[in-house]
This record gives C-alpha cells, sequence and structure tokens, in this order.
C-alpha cells in the first residue's frame, strides 16, 4: 500500500469505514486485523466492562471486538452502539456506566483509538488531513448541528490536524463517479442506519481539471434504525407490556411509553440497566394489571438480551427484502419469540417514513432546480438501500435503467479520501 496523503472517515451510525488517498487519484481501503475482524468494516460500537487497569476503571474495546466481548460475558458488560444518533442532540449530555459519565466526545474518542489498534499499525502514523463525513440532515428531534459538529471536533481532535467535514453523499457520489467514463448528472441516495440523505451532483468527463460539481444536497433522519424500530413496535413491544395499563391512586392508567421508547431505540436500551430505571420497572409490575409482559421487558434487560434481540429484528428486514414473509426468531432471558411478517406489513408499518423520505429526495430535485428526468444516473449506497420497498420508490421515480448500486458499506469512505485530492476543498466541505 502507497504512503497515503489523506484519510477518508465514513463514521456511521452501524458501521464505521476508513480509506488512505494516495495524492495520485486513487483510495484503498483500511482492512483491520485479528480474530474478529470484518474486512475493512468496523462495527460502530462500544463495550465496556469494569477492569483495574482501564480508563477510570473501566476497560472498553470497540467493532467487531466489541460484540465478541459482550457475546462472551453480557451480564458483566455493558455494549453501547448507534452512539452517532446522539450527536445533535441537546437533551443528551451523557450517559453512565458502571458509575462513570461518558459524554458523546469521549464515546469518541475511546471508538477511534480502538479503531486505529485494530488496523495492524496501518493507522499508527496518519496523514495530516482528514476528510470525515457527516450526515446531511442528523437524526434525532430537532437536532443542533452545532452542537454536532463541536462534539465532532472533540471527537477527532487526536485523530488529524487538518479536519474537513463533507456530506456523505457527496463521498458516494466522488466513489461513484471515478466508475463513469462520460458526463452525467447523478443523484446520489444514502441510505444509513440514522439518515437518509441525497446530493446531485455533476460529473464531468474523465481528466477533467473539476471532475465533480455539488448543486444539491437534502436529507431527513429516518432510516435502518427506525425501520428496526418500526418492526419492535409491532411484534416485539405489544409482548413487554405497551399498551397495557396499571393501577395508580384507585385509577387505571396506560403504562408510560417513555419505556418502550428507550427499549425500541439502541442508543438508549443499552442504557436502560441502571439501579433507578429497574426499581422503576419493578414498581409497574407490582401495579400492572397485567405484571408478566413487564416481567419481560425487566428480564430481557437484566440478562442483556438487546444485541441479540435486535440483531433477530435485523435479520427479519434483511430477509424481506429478499423473500415475500419471514420470521422473527428469538430467544434469551427466558423470552421466546416466533412471529411470522409479511413484506406487504413490513412496509405498511413503514409507510409514513418511505413518504418524510421521498419528501427529502424532492426537495433535493427542487434545490437543483431539476426534475427527475434531468437526472441521468442514480446511485443507491447503504444498507437499507436494498429494502424492496425503497428500491421500488426510485424505480418509479427514475426507471430501472438509470440505477446503479455496489459499494453500500465503502463507497463513501473511498469517496472521501478521493475528494482531499481535490483542488479547491472549500467546494465540498461543510
Amino acid at each position: 500500500m502507497t504512503s497515503a496523503t489523506a484519510l477518508g472517515i465514513d463514521f456511521g451510525t452501524t458501521n464505521t469505514v476508513v480509506a488512505r488517498g494516495d495524492g495520485a487519484g486513487g483510495a484503498d481501503l483500511v482492512d483491520f486485523v485479528g480474530t474478529d475482524a470484518t474486512g475493512a468494516v468496523f462495527r460502530s460500537a462500544l463495550c465496556f466492562w469494569e477492569e483495574e487497569r482501564g480508563w477510570n476503571g473501566v476497560a472498553h474495546d470497540a467493532g467487531p471486538w466489541a460484540v465478541s466481548e459482550y457475546l462472551q460475558s453480557p451480564l458483566d458488560s455493558r455494549f453501547v452502539q448507534s452512539f452517532k444518533t446522539v450527536a445533535a442532540s441537546p437533551l443528551f449530555e451523557r450517559a453512565q456506566i458502571f458509575g462513570r459519565n461518558f459524554r458523546f466526545e469521549d464515546f469518541g474518542r475511546l471508538f477511534l483509538q480502538k479503531l486505529v489498534a485494530h488496523a495492524g499499525g496501518t493507522l499508527d502514523s496518519r496523514p495530516s488531513r482528514i476528510i470525515v463525513g457527516r450526515p446531511v440532515v442528523y437524526a434525532g428531534a430537532r437536532p443542533d448541528p452545532e452542537l454536532a459538529r463541536l462534539r465532532y471536533d472533540a471527537m477527532f481532535a487526536e485523530f488529524g490536524v487538518e479536519l474537513h467535514y463533507v456530506y456523505e453523499p457527496l463521498g458516494a457520489a466522488f466513489s461513484y463517479a471515478a466508475r463513469l467514463t462520460e458526463p452525467a448528472t447523478v443523484l446520489v441516495a444514502d441510505f444509513g442506519g440514522g439518515t437518509t440523505d441525497f446530493s446531485i451532483v455533476r460529473v464531468a468527463e474523465p481528466g477533467a481539471l473539476t471532475r465533480c460539481v455539488p448543486l444539491a444536497s437534502a436529507g431527513v433522519g429516518i432510516a435502518g434504525d427506525r425501520f428496526d424500530r418500526r418492526i419492535m413496535d409491532r411484534l416485539v413491544l405489544p409482548l413487554l407490556g405497551k399498551g397495557t395499563r396499571y393501577r395508580s391512586f384507585g385509577k387505571e392508567l396506560e403504562i408510560p411509553g417513555g419505556y418502550f421508547a428507550d427499549f425500541a431505540d439502541w442508543s438508549r436500551l443499552a442504557l436502560m440497566r441502571n439501579r433507578r430505571t429497574l426499581e422503576e420497572l419493578r414498581k409497574l409490575e407490582r401495579s400492572a394489571l397485567d405484571p408478566e409482559p413487564i416481567g419481560r421487558m425487566i428480564a430481557l434487560i437484566e440478562h442483556e438480551q438487546g444485541f441479540p434481540l435486535y440483531d433477530a429484528v435485523g435479520k427479519v428486514k434483511r430477509a424481506l427484502s429478499q423473500d415475500e414473509e419471514a420470521e422473527l426468531v428469538f430467544s434469551g432471558g427466558g423470552i421466546e419469540i416466533a412471529a411470522p411478517v409479511r413484506r406487504a406489513d413490513f412496509e405498511s408499518w413503514i409507510a409514513e417514513d418511505l413518504r418524510a423520505i421521498e419528501q427529502a429526495l424532492d426537495t433535493a430535485l427542487e434545490r437543483a432546480g431539476m426534475a427527475p428526468a434531468a437526472i441521468d444516473r442514480v446511485f443507491l449506497t447503504g444498507g437499507s438501500s436494498l429494502i424492496a420497498a425503497i428500491r421500488a420508490m426510485f424505480d418509479r421515480r427514475f426507471g430501472t435503467e438509470r440505477i446503479a448500486t455496489g459499494g453500500e458499506l465503502t463507497s463513501i469512505a473511498h469517496g472521501l479520501a478521493l475528494i482531499a485530492d481535490e483542488p479547491d476543498l472549500r467546494a465540498w466541505t461543510v
């Protein structure tokens, strides 16, 4: 591998990928090494456990190694993933794990340290120029992009001297442009774990001084994690007490929805295993008209079954991209679930989300001043681009012949590393 002049980093909600730009129009993905390695894809997850030699008394690992550590000892560890979704949230200040407080930037720095450690020395010596992808619109209710920028700056402060932020779909656009042999107007749709982002780019002929010109971008804080929550809401949460009632001061009330909202959100579920929350749930269990479902929720939290449960939900979602019917199968914490689901039902559950995604697409087209007919190529990237209803949306709007896919998990990082060679980075950075 040649010496790198820049790094492109796609810090994603679900996965993180790093690419090294060579300064001559090329880029290579960084492969991670070791028994648990999964090539160039590094899971955006952390696992914590108590250990005297750890940071402030708490040890940690990240990526697929975090998954392995958790699976070896789920009851003695805390597993955190999708923490990117709180980057722009003013409501999130810190999370307490084993009595220690962790801010977003603490999670981020610890995550990057382990990412470097598992890269087999490739990232020990890094170029000063770092191109970091960011969503067009951050996830969460009323996201604060300025707050997210401050947190990203703190997260990457030790990682590189010269930080530049670029919209994630623009990275994918630059990667896709490397395939093209003639000028084209390209729409990139990036379906991540927390956000769906669109960019429209004018691509010039190969060899042009300026190969790509960004025209417009738009996005929405809805993507793969939201689709998972729809499945949780329909197939799992009713088994855990959602919609049931409890007695309080002689009245019958519905059990507060906040517990179910937290359970259905990966960024919050991992933090429910604390004394205060469990005591509140046990109190609800004692006063519930039907205590058994609340008992199931307590058991899942106490036995740290969130990861395998969400893994089962993700498998169902992916299966429905290929098949008309699938089954959610889960066993853990004394809970058994076997729930069939049809693709048609799943698509009805996410219909509102799909409408919001299509509205963001319309916004991108409006900002570029273009009709769908003016788009020559459509590049779909990100794991959720494989969902049948999403692909059907683009087939209907643009026609199958204009749609391209590939590099669903790696195209953004690859393109970000290529953007580092642009003579005027200001055209790309935000």
